[in-house]
């Protein structure tokens, strides 16, 4: 009997606010007539063709790669460097993630090479040809290091 009385008790003091707030908003009182509405004023044209200058579009080729170490591990932190292959500066830069792994995008039609780089490994690099016909490229990078092998490790 307690318990009826004791549910019936919360029924009815939770209900009513749960049905209110389904209602609908036509329940709200009307709005005055008084009160014109007005647009809000229109903004020249010349600041929204302006706007679309300014954004920057984002370059089509994605290069995408895993750099492992050797032992065949996930190597992060390492280098990466793009840069035009016929050019001597690099244009593009990033890291390797904790799972070893970078990507970079850039502009498609151009050929580029890849360079990655850690302390105390070997250099490697690659050429990327970034074409109209894929979208991406994934590459795959196997450092070596340069410090001569100690006498219990095995290759």
């Amino acid at each position: 009997m307690r318990l009826l009385i004791t549910t019936l008790f919360f029924a009815a003091l939770f209900l009513p606010p749960m049905v209110a707030a389904q209602d609908p908003v036509s329940s709200l009182p009307p709005a005055s007539p008084q009160v014109p509405a007005t647009a809000p004023p229109a903004a020249p044209a010349q600041e929204s063709s302006s706007a679309g200058k300014h954004k920057s579009k984002i370059p089509p080729f994605l290069i995408t790669g895993t750099v492992f170490n050797e032992h065949a591990l996930a190597f992060p932190g390492v280098e990466v460097k793009i840069r035009p292959k016929d050019d001597k500066k690099f244009r593009f830069y990033t890291y390797t993630n904790s799972r070893g792994e970078f990507a970079i995008r850039v502009p498609d039609g151009i050929e580029y090479e890849v360079i990655v780089r850690q302390k105390n490994y070997k250099e490697q690099s690659q050429v990327v040809v970034a074409n109209m016909a894929d979208v991406q490229r994934r590459l795959t990078f196997k450092l070596e290091s340069t410090k001569p092998a100690k006498a219990g490790d095995t290759k």
